[in-house]
């Protein structure tokens, strides 16, 4: 909290700088409702060493994606409990035009300890990690090297002057500890020199961050860059993954799973007949997560329900069969689903209901209801023992207690309800209302910051 609102502060002080109005010795009239509080003498100091950086010609130039997007970002990078500034900009007229300014934290003020310089269009992400643990923060630059190029740059603050580390083009990278010694090790998603995706390991080897390893994905970057995502997770056996999907045009998604087996980055998924990896689906917007909780990934893989007939024209819907694998890439079903995307919730489906129902989505004004069917045979039609109804509008109120309707989720403006209808009752497979209220959840959307 004190770190967000000193770094508010100097950046208010930099837009009264830029404004011209005096920079550091402003005031305020009595009368006025608000008053900027006085900041410490030390940052009045930082905010005199940025406005001289902006007047020998640069311009601030913050990062453009990723969590830190902030000009100015105050991080504790060695440790000591004090935080160092971090400021970006961009001087056009210098042969490396880009760089990224470290002041350090002094008693009752702040110097500059180091300056970071790189070519390109832009600084597209920052990243502050510990790899090693030794209690100093490694820098992960992204740097915006054309519209079709971007380089990664690790820096070690170890010396007295930042340490490059790594430098290589990439589309997307992970940082994690994939063989569980304490460290955190860094993972490369790129093209390789004939286009295909590669995925590359950078181990800790004699005091640097080196290539170990690489394995093979079955994507192209283009396929990861759109709507694909990387997803650090953990196999069964407690192994730890990383989950990257890719979408092909968007209508397939296609999910490698990488982690170090014998001390090499595996691709668990991949088969040695196709080359491609074994987990490969329709496209349904899901991605792998732990949906249950129980500490594993799991990945969706959606799957066609039996259809029917309504009114001439066929209906199709899909359950959602959630899969977690082990260290040797052997799925194991955790849990099915029905997820009503349109609507946003799902509903986790007992196993005994796997190839017995039918489903179908029917929506009226201010009104969406998904009916579930127990499935007929032969000439029998399927017969409706459950129906999830989602309300909206001024009446919603009044519509949530019509019939047997019973609440499961209200929202500001939704309210969401269930009804057990009377083949439920002589179904062997029937439900109860807390059943239905167990195994409903709202669909959680993901806050994505960017990609780094």
């Amino acid at each position: 909290m004190i770190r967000t609102a000193l770094l508010v502060l100097i950046l208010c002080l930099l837009v009264l700088t830029a404004s011209g109005c005096g920079g550091i010795g402003f005031t305020f009239d009595p009368q006025d409702l608000y008053s900027l509080p006085k900041l410490p003498p030390k940052y009045d100091e930082l905010s005199a060493l940025l406005t001289e950086i902006t007047d020998s010609g640069a311009e601030y130039a913050a990062p453009a994606s990723g969590t830190n997007i902030q000009a100015v970002q105050m991080v504790d990078l060695n440790g000591d409990g004090q935080e160092e500034a971090v400021a970006f900009f961009r001087n056009a007229a210098d042969e490396k035009p880009l760089k990224i300014y470290i002041f350090e934290a002094l008693d009752d003020s702040y110097r500059q300890s180091a300056v970071i310089e790189g070519s390109g269009t832009g600084i597209y992400s920052i990243a502050y990690n510990d790899l090693d643990r030794d209690g100093r923060t490694e820098l992960l630059v992204g740097w915006r090297v054309s519209t079709d190029m971007q380089a990664l740059s690790v820096y070690s603050l170890r010396g007295k002057e930042p340490e490059e580390l790594v430098r290589t083009n990439y589309v997307k990278y992970a940082v994690t500890d994939l063989d569980q010694d304490q460290r955190q090790e860094l993972v490369v998603l790129r093209s390789d020199t004939e286009g295909s995706g590669i995925a590359e390991y950078y181990n800790w080897q004699e005091g640097g961050l080196l290539p170990q390893s690489s394995a093979r994905i079955s994507i192209t970057m283009a396929e990861l860059s759109q709507q694909g995502r990387v997803k650090t997770g953990t196999l069964r056996g407690e192994a730890p993954a990383l989950f990257v999907t890719g979408v092909v045009e968007s209508s397939a998604a296609i999910t490698d799973i990488l982690a170090v087996k014998n001390g090499e980055l595996t691709n668990v998924v991949l088969s040695n007949v196709t080359g491609v990896s074994t987990e490969i689906s329709e496209f349904s917007a899901l991605y792998p997560m732990d949906l249950n909780g129980d500490g594993l990934t799991e990945v969706p893989c959606p799957v066609l329900l039996p259809v029917w007939g309504y009114d001439g024209e066929a209906a199709v819907y899909r359950r959602v069969d959630w899969q977690t694998y082990d260290i040797e890439g052997q799925p194991q079903r955790a849990l099915s689903t029905y997820h009503d995307t349109e609507d946003g919730w799902y509903l986790q489906l007992p196993d005994a209901w796997d190839g017995a129902i039918q489903v179908m989505r029917g929506v009226t004004p201010n009104e969406a209801s998904v009916s579930f069917y127990i499935r007929g045979s032969g000439t029998e039609q399927p017969k409706e023992f459950l129906r999830i109804s989602t309300l909206t509008g001024t009446s919603r109120e009044s519509r949530a207690v019509r019939g047997n309707r019973f609440n499961l989720n209200r929202q500001s403006d939704t309210i969401y309800v269930a009804e057990l209808l009377e083949a439920n009752d002589t179904w062997a497979y029937g439900i109860t209302e807390d059943e239905v209220r167990s195994a409903f959840s709202l669909i959680r959307q993901e806050w994505l910051a960017g990609d780094n």
